[in-house]
């Protein structure tokens, strides 16, 4: 048990050590002021540079609004339902790579929207469209000294930018104040080489002459069906979309709002994050030019928050302790247990025998002897343990030897004592008889062995004094 509480003793000061060496180790992190050096652009930073404000204001004006906590490989899944359009906010923390590019831009082909607010987008996000490209460069890089919170320093020298043509993303919006680190977006024709328009000039005129000619010769002789024979009308052909990007908003260094089909969904370019941040969404409309970009036609939009380095983490309980020292105290704990189990279960010297502890006391052999007398009825033994005993004690008290008769003891004993000499020779007589063969039962017995007691109490003997020292040790234990 010592041994025991020794090592419990040591692990709780091995835990108190840990505990205070975690504690004194542990630095709180201030958190980094925003700036456009390095914004976080997630829709959870309320800061300057953070998207908290617009993302509060969709969710408390009713639109269908979520954070986006998933690769962009479940939007390719047919698990779960899938969001209309996926808003993805300035320069991510996280990049996204070759296959996640492919995977969103898939998704856009389907039917998805996407929506790309940045100066400098990722170009394998910006596919070709048509016989267009689509690129974007910021005209002024921001400094670390440049302060986020203050408008000033922000938009210095910038004018109002007014929508370019009526559309949807600009209904409602007079002007636009961008900062001065906007970015400009460039469409440009795709350069073809001499030997492609060659090719395509001659489709262009041999293709065309023979649909021509046959055309001509099939006005001649009208097809079943096309003529006045009470058949239908055929159906009229499906209308194409222009691949053409749409320049819906455009400032002082170029175009900053442009639209274009891809596939079977679209792709929408703003060149200026300023304009759906929190410190520079109360300005102008930019407020309703944020609300029209984002939300579009209509259902679940998803802000990426994936690529703002806030994914899904399974264990909520892990993400709420992440960045303390809770887990590395559990760790700790962990490997103190596992230290605990393999040095309980190891050797480390010879094999001892286990220690024996002597748990008899020094009455358990009466006590055995008298329950054997007592299943026996070995009456007799009882008595001439007991009456031995007495007769010594009598003997010296009455200055004889161990030899002398009974009766001289008994006429010595009652002299000095004064209890009756004939009395006290019958009980010893009686004693003796059944101790060498004579008839007696345990109630005869019991009489015999409390006289003989009561003689020891009457002369002040104390032969008892061992018994009762020993029944009091039996006690203690």
């Amino acid at each position: 048990m010592r041994q025991r509480l020794a090592i419990i003793i040591t692990l709780i000061i091995v835990v108190g050590v840990l505990v205070l060496l975690n504690a004194a180790s542990y630095v709180e992190v201030e958190p980094i002021a925003d700036t456009e050096m390095s914004p976080d652009r997630s829709t959870l930073n309320a800061g300057a540079t953070g998207t908290r404000a617009l993302y509060d204001f969709l969710h408390e004006s009713g639109f269908q609004v979520a954070r986006w906590r998933e690769s962009t490989a479940s939007l390719l899944s047919f698990n779960g339902p899938k969001p209309a359009t996926i808003v993805v906010i300035g320069r991510t923390i996280v990049p996204f790579s070759d296959s996640e590019s492919k995977e969103l831009l898939q998704w856009v082909q389907n039917g998805g929207r996407l929506v790309i607010v940045d100066r400098n987008p990722d170009r394998n996000l910006l596919p070709s469209s048509g016989g267009w490209t689509i690129a974007a460069q910021a005209s002024s890089f921001p400094w670390s000294n440049i302060d986020a919170t203050n408008f000033e320093q922000m938009t210095t020298g910038v004018k109002p930018a007014s929508p370019s043509q009526p559309t949807l993303l600009v209904r409602d919006v007079a002007t636009v104040l961008p900062s001065r680190f906007a970015g400009s977006i460039t469409v440009a024709p795709i350069k073809k080489s001499i030997n492609e328009k060659s090719s395509a000039g001659d489709k262009a005129t041999g293709g065309d002459t023979e649909e021509r000619s046959d055309g001509s010769e099939s006005s001649e002789e009208p097809s079943p069906g096309t003529g006045g024979d009470g058949l239908p009308p055929p159906k009229a052909a499906p209308v194409k979309v222009s691949p053409a990007p749409v320049v819906n908003l455009t400032g002082e260094n170029g175009a900053l709002l442009v639209e274009y089909p891809h596939g079977n969904g679209r792709i929408v370019l703003l060149s200026d994050p300023f304009l759906v941040a929190n410190n520079g969404i109360n300005r102008a409309d930019n407020l309703q030019l944020a609300v029209n970009v984002v939300t579009g036609p209509g259902g679940v939009v998803a802000f990426d928050e994936f690529h703002q380095g806030r994914k899904a983490a399974h264990n909520a309980l892990i993400q709420y302790f992440e960045g303390t020292p809770v887990l590395a105290i559990c760790g700790q704990f962990a490997l103190i247990g596992l230290m605990v189990i393999w040095s309980r279960g190891s050797r480390f010297a010879r094999p001892l025998p286990l220690p024996t502890v002597d748990r008899r006391s020094s009455l358990e052999f009466v006590e055995s002897m008298a329950e054997l007398q007592q299943r026996a009825r070995a009456h007799d033994l009882a008595l001439e343990n007991i009456y031995g005993r007495v007769r010594r004690v009598l003997v010296r008290h009455a200055g004889l030897n161990n030899n002398s008769p009974r009766a001289e003891i008994a006429a010595r004993v009652a002299a000095r004592s004064g209890l009756n000499a004939q009395k006290l020779e019958t009980l010893m007589r009686n004693c003796e008889d059944a101790i060498n063969g004579a008839p007696t039962n345990a109630k005869e017995t019991l009489r015999m062995v409390r006289r003989l007691r009561q003689i020891e109490s009457a002369l002040g003997l104390r032969t008892r004094d061992r018994d009762a020292r020993q029944a009091t040790e039996k006690a203690d234990l």
